[in-house]
């Protein structure tokens, strides 16, 4: 019987491009290492200082040629860069930003993907960027089965559901029929039912709108410990004995989250789904002894 392919979307292929890129030469390099069937079926985020993006505000800039060569890293390979364009304040005159529609045309190139908030954005990007596969994200804040259902009714490449429902039996069992256009976020950091989720997501877009990167948002999650060991007690979370169960059920779409989170947060969630058990340790150190040459490289080129 064949193995099930599973499709694993990573986060900030900007911001933590060195840990994804080696994750992926590692998945190449040491298939048996991995689970069977595992893929990387994209890297989510932004390049820093466009306004289309939402979520988490990202500061900065990114030249062309750095564009260029970090969609090379992941396009190589096969595997889709995702947008996080989900700024939820956006209007029609944000459209022609320039940074933003260049880095959409440096990616036309039919693999690459979008995540949308917003209908004026969505739209914008149908008529205008066609090849790129559209989805629904979960910053929508749709926590109720008949606004999913909605959504998957619509023309969407998938539909990633919120946090709140990972383990509603009612809502799972409702959605199965579309299981495969549904992507599940297994290691939320956010408290269950959070009632500043939307409020918070809305002014992380307020402050990616005005490059506003000083204002903090009144978080009660803030004073909790961010860490991976924490994150693997909130209700939220999926563990790898669960996600056999999902994927039984036909969901084979999941969603790594990071962004804003510090690099080894990312680096164990990264070990602890997509790693054999017994292999953890090995991969550990492929990962930090290949960071250690590069911090080296990097001191090198310093001195010259």
């Amino acid at each position: 019987m064949a193995v099930k392919e599973v499709y694993w979307h990573l986060p900030g292929f900007c911001y933590f491009r060195l840990l994804n890129q080696v994750l992926i030469n590692l998945m190449k390099d040491y298939p048996d290492k991995f689970r069977d069937g595992y893929k990387v079926g994209s890297v989510y985020g932004t390049f820093p200082g466009a306004i289309w993006n939402g979520g988490r505000a990202v500061f900065g800039i990114t030249g062309k040629n750095d564009i260029e060569s970090i969609l090379k890293i992941y396009n190589s390979r096969n595997i889709p860069v995702r947008f996080t364009w989900t700024n939820s304040l956006l209007e029609e005159k944000h459209l022609q930003d320039t940074y933003c529609n260049l880095i959409m045309r440096m990616a036309d190139n039919g693999l690459n993907q979008v995540l949308v908030n917003t209908p004026v954005l969505e739209d914008y990007i149908r008529s205008t960027y066609p090849k790129f596969p559209v989805i629904s994200s979960t910053t929508k804040r749709i926590t109720g089965v008949e606004g999913v259902l909605g959504e998957l009714q619509k023309d969407y490449y998938l539909v990633v559901l919120d946090y709140d429902l990972n383990h509603n039996e009612e809502a799972l069992k409702t959605l199965e029929p579309y299981a495969g256009r549904i992507e599940l976020l297994v290691n939320e950091v956010c408290y269950p039912g959070c009632p500043k989720r939307a409020e918070h997501y809305r002014q992380q877009s307020q402050m990616q709108l005005e490059f506003d990167v000083n204002t903090a948002f009144p978080c009660p999650n803030n004073t909790q410990e961010r860490s991976f060991a924490e994150c693997k007690k909130r209700p939220a979370f999926i563990s790898n004995e669960e996600i056999g169960e999902y994927i039984d059920r036909g969901f084979v779409n999941f969603k790594i989250a990071g962004r804003g989170m510090p690099i080894n947060y990312v680096e164990e969630s990264y070990l602890y789904f997509l790693v054999k058990e017994e292999c953890r340790e090995f991969i550990r150190g492929k990962i930090d002894g290949l960071f250690e040459q590069f911090k080296k490289a990097q001191q090198t080129q310093r001195r010259r």
